[in-house]
């Protein structure tokens, strides 16, 4: 029996609903229940279900649907609050495009973020519930918490289902206040390119950069990591998003106002360790853009198995602002004071004594210094 078209939803608890003329189909993780429900085109709750008699004569029409091949779900994880609340309009207005395109061939499933790291919890369920594709909807933030849910505990997330084949993917529609990882790619900020993108089902193995501190904590990131101003100025940048990717400029400008140059020392590649004198900003790069379009690390390949390595010494305010359009142009490598090289990994320790160095990774502050950065050599496959 050929499945229905479905269009699916995910609860603060993550379960997945499906419909099906008259039986909701409801996902609990390791099996699925049945029960009679009039034709609605809205979900029902887990709880109103538990009332509900299946219907006798039903009953084969519904093993049949619950024993044939299923279409694997596409997660759509939705920040709707992004860009000021516009993440959210603009995603509604996408959605009947999405599923018209999607929808023959995928269970669409939407889950909307509620609060930080919301986005982690239900890209872990979705990968062991054998999901195509979790798809972030939205800004690099959101990206960077779809990434992070692709690991737990040190390791990769898996699926639950031994016989899925095909590892879940990561896909991007961008739409939040900065797109800097499809900048990378190419890619515009066409939410319909990206669905198209979807649709084709490209895939590309990336890789991806892990941060660890004393503490052994583990931050995973796919494009930008960074530490000291670049890093202060994407701490109160994030304050400011109100103002689009003016943000940038307003925190770049509020975080030179007490920023110092620092003495850094650096270990390479697990060698010896290096004097690294009056650094006003050292970027790791897995992509190449961040900070609304500064073209800050333009080597970095995310299919290269390597970290680009970017650091700004000796700089004053008035030489970041002279130098700031080759930035964006990707052309500040041949500066004075700026040097670049390629890294497996990289440790950075501030010795200056004054401490409180800020590093981030795709706009999320992770604490400060001192910290270890590796790359992990194509550790997800993405939709490109």
């Amino acid at each position: 029996m050929k499945m229905m078209t479905c269009h699916s939803f995910i609860y603060p608890n993550h379960n997945y609903y499906y419909h099906h003329q008259n039986f909701y189909f409801v996902a609990l993780g390791r099996g699925t229940s049945m029960a009679a429900a009039s034709a609605s085109p809205t979900p029902v709750l887990r709880s109103e279900l538990k009332s509900v008699e299946p219907v006798e004569q039903d009953l084969q029409t519904a093993l049949n649907f619950v024993s044939s091949p299923r279409h694997r779900d596409l997660v759509f994880v939705v920040n709707p609050q992004g860009a000021n609340g516009r993440t959210g309009k603009d995603w509604k207005k996408l959605l009947p495009f999405l599923r018209s395109r999607l929808g023959n061939d995928y269970n669409i499933c939407e889950s909307f973020t509620t609060g930080p790291r919301h986005a982690i919890d239900i890209t872990r369920e979705a990968i062991r519930e054998g999901a195509e594709a979790v798809i972030a909807v939205g800004g690099d933030g959101t990206i960077y918490e779809v990434v992070n849910g692709f690991f737990c505990d040190g390791k990769p997330v898996a699926s639950n289902n031994k016989e899925n084949l095909k590892a879940t993917a990561l896909g991007v529609i961008p739409l939040g206040t900065g797109s800097d990882f499809a900048r990378t790619f190419g890619w515009s900020n066409d939410p319909y390119a990206a669905v198209e993108r979807v649709a084709k089902g490209m895939r590309s193995r990336v890789d991806v950069g892990v941060i660890t501190g004393p503490t052994s904590d583990q931050n995973y990131f796919i494009n930008v990591a960074d530490i000291h101003l670049s890093a202060k100025a994407g701490f109160y940048a994030s304050k400011y998003k109100k103002f689009g990717n003016l943000c940038y400029v307003i925190g770049a400008l509020q975080a030179f106002m007490s920023h110092y140059n620092q003495d850094f020392r650096i270990k390479v590649n697990e060698g010896e360790w290096e004097f690294c004198p009056q650094v006003t900003a050292l970027c790791v790069g897995n992509a190449k853009f961040f900070g609304g379009g500064m073209k800050i690390t333009p080597n970095a390949d995310p299919r290269s198995g390597n970290l680009s390595v970017v650091i700004l010494q000796h700089f004053k305010w008035y030489d970041f602002i002279l130098n700031l359009h080759k930035i964006y142009s990707g052309t500040h490598l041949k500066v004075k004071n700026v040097s670049s090289r390629s890294v497996n990994s990289i440790e950075v320790e501030d010795i200056s004594g004054r401490g409180g160095v800020y590093i981030q990774s795709d706009g999320e502050h992770l604490g400060f210094l001192p910290k270890k950065i590796c790359v992990l050599p194509s550790a997800i496959e993405m939709i490109c």
